[in-house]
């Protein structure tokens, strides 16, 4: 096997950390902004660490409401819709997948055209009817009623994404287990959803970030204060003040941006094992 030549290692190595530089600044310039105080942040000369370290912008993003909405309720909120669409996204996306991928029937194809067609749609472009179908069912303000919305966003992607998983885990695998004595239904939980752990940590992550991060539908659907997600109640946030309080803002986005790195590290691990630690799993 060929190595790479020293100077062309040392190349990618300093690409990588230019890359790695101008991914993490921004998060860096968040978290550094919200705990400085304002003054400092509106400086014409720029403050690259926390040399006047306070703490006063997260206490009042936390206890002053925003507008009429406020921080706890709102978390609540965003955390209920989130977990629930995250959830269901993957249940159904599993069954889904599963049945596109091994069984024959017929429309299959058509099917699978149909969730790429889905995907192209602009979700705005429905916003009324979906707004007019939600009253009817009396589902507005309601975390129902959102979650129901989100998961009809992000349930296309995630059983392409799933389907994908299931295509590269050898059919024989689960005959095998038939064979043994299993079921159909009992191989597919047994083979092959230890299987899929990484497919579906992926797809999770990717409705986590969507759901957590969505605000055109939060905004329409829930109009109520004590019902608002954390990304209307950050722009309620930056409506509320004459003046931008900037150092706030960077306080209120850091609170926001913590659930998904903590969910993102709880399952990382998950994500980086390979589809043959499954299998020695299960």
């Amino acid at each position: 096997m060929t190595r790479t030549p020293l100077p062309l290692r040392a190349l990618f190595g300093a690409l990588a950390v230019i890359v790695f530089a101008f991914s993490a600044f921004p998060v860096y310039w968040m978290i550094n902004s919200s705990l400085l105080p304002t003054s400092a942040v509106q400086d014409t000369i720029p403050h690259f660490w926390p040399d006047e370290f306070t703490l006063r912008n997260f206490v009042k993003v936390v206890t002053e409401p925003s507008g009429s909405i406020e921080f706890l309720p709102a978390l609540g909120m965003s955390l209920l819709v989130t977990v629930s669409t995250v959830v269901f996204a993957l249940f159904f996306a599993f069954f889904a997948a599963l049945a596109l991928t091994r069984f024959r029937f017929r429309s299959r194809r058509t099917l699978v055209v149909l969730l790429l067609v889905a995907q192209m749609i602009p979700a705005e472009a429905m916003i009324v009817s979906i707004f007019r179908v939600l009253d009817g069912w009396a589902l507005i303000n309601t975390a129902v009623g959102l979650t129901l919305v989100y998961l009809a966003t992000v349930l296309p992607f995630t059983i392409w994404t799933l389907r994908g998983f299931v295509h590269g885990i050898p059919i024989e695998l689960e005959e095998a287990a038939m064979v043994d004595g299993c079921s159909r239904i009992g191989a597919f939980f047994r083979v092959t959803l230890p299987l899929l752990g990484p497919g579906l940590t992926a797809t999770g992550v990717f409705a986590f970030i969507q759901a957590w991060n969505e605000f055109t539908f939060a905004l329409v659907i829930m109009n109520k204060p004590d019902t608002r997600t954390l990304p209307v109640w950050l722009n309620a946030f930056v409506q509320a003040t004459k003046a931008t309080d900037w150092a706030a803002i960077m306080a209120g986005s850091t609170l926001m941006a913590i659930p998904v790195i903590v969910f993102f590290l709880l399952v990382q691990g998950r994500m980086a094992s390979g589809v043959a630690a499954g299998a020695v799993k299960g």
